[in-house]
């Protein structure tokens, strides 16, 4: 495996029925304010079963009761896309200079990560995420994290991250929540910027 070494890397998580490449437009933010940080997109380990795209855990015929289930099943193939995009850059041993964002499903996987402290990474962004891993956490504390939803979110209710923000808050760590208000399931012009200066504020950056 080639490893090429830079001082910072951004994995970021699509959601359901998605490519990585539908997150070109918020890599291309992050690009551009985050020197010398890779800023990486990668597909989802299992194909959609609806139609084209990729997802983190199947949606058919899921319930509140059998979604953790699913979500622990798609734990190893998840972990080892991380770890090879981390390994390949050369930062297994930097963690701190590893940032996750996830959109919807690709946030629900990066939540339970983390909180569940599989990654200790150096910075948590999650998107209009619908939150579900098993309590008590067991984080790595000095992970910030920050939390975006749209007020008028028709697909996850914004609801779902205040309750992830007082989840996580409880579990000893630094949170920023933002409910977008109008704005529905996506990421908006306003999410970009929230994400972009807190990847900077902890990746080291320039611009506004």
């Amino acid at each position: 495996m080639t490893v090429q070494v830079t001082s910072s890397l951004v994995i970021l998580l699509h959601g359901v029925a998605a490519f990585g490449y539908d997150l070109d437009p918020l890599a291309g933010v992050l690009h551009r304010s985050l020197p010398n940080t890779a800023v990486i997109a990668p597909d989802a380990p299992f194909a959609y079963e609806q139609g084209p795209g990729r997802q983190w855990y199947s949606l058919e015929g899921v319930t509140p009761e059998n979604r953790l289930a699913r979500i622990a099943a798609a734990r190893p193939a998840f972990d080892a896309l991380i770890g090879a995009l981390v390994d390949a850059h050369g930062l297994a041993a930097r963690l701190d200079r590893v940032a996750l964002v996830g959109f919807s499903q690709g946030a629900t996987l990066a939540f339970d990560a983390v909180a569940r402290g599989r990654w200790p990474i150096g910075a948590l962004v999650l998107l209009s995420g619908r939150f579900v891993t098993p309590v008590p956490f067991a984080p790595a504390h000095n992970t910030p994290v920050l939390l975006v939803h749209g007020s008028a979110d028709g697909a996850v209710p914004p609801e779902e991250t205040r309750r992830a923000a007082v989840m996580l808050q409880g579990a000893g760590m630094r949170v920023q929540t933002h409910i977008l208000r109008g704005v529905g399931h996506t990421i908006s012009p306003t999410g970009a910027k929230l994400t972009r200066r807190f990847l900077r504020e902890r990746l080291g950056g320039t611009g506004v």
